[in-house]
């Protein structure tokens, strides 16, 4: 499955900031019906997605009713991308 997301990146300061970019309502709910067959726990969801030339593997973190993708500090560094620009981004789930 390959969704394609556009959105602007925010930073959650827990422990260690990250900065994500959060999935939109209808492609939460897609992501909704494929996670329990490729979870490993959490309700994390493995991914590999691809912002500009940058690609690299990750989960989606479930949060306040959607997924959020973690964006990658060498991804971000090496297209340019600070909190609250909007991306263009391409995950594929491996179902």
């Amino acid at each position: 499955m390959e969704l394609q997301v556009t959105g602007p990146v925010f930073e959650w300061r827990g422990p260690a900031p990250h900065h994500f970019v959060a999935l939109p309502e209808d492609d939460a709910a897609l992501v909704r019906d494929v996670a329990a067959a490729v979870t490993y726990g959490w309700g994390m969801v493995p991914v590999a997605v691809r912002m500009g030339d940058a690609r690299w593997t990750t989960s989606l973190w479930p949060r306040e009713g959607t997924y959020v993708v973690p964006l990658k500090l060498a991804a971000r560094r090496s297209e340019g991308v600070v909190t609250g620009d909007v991306v263009d981004l391409v995950v594929t789930i491996d179902v």
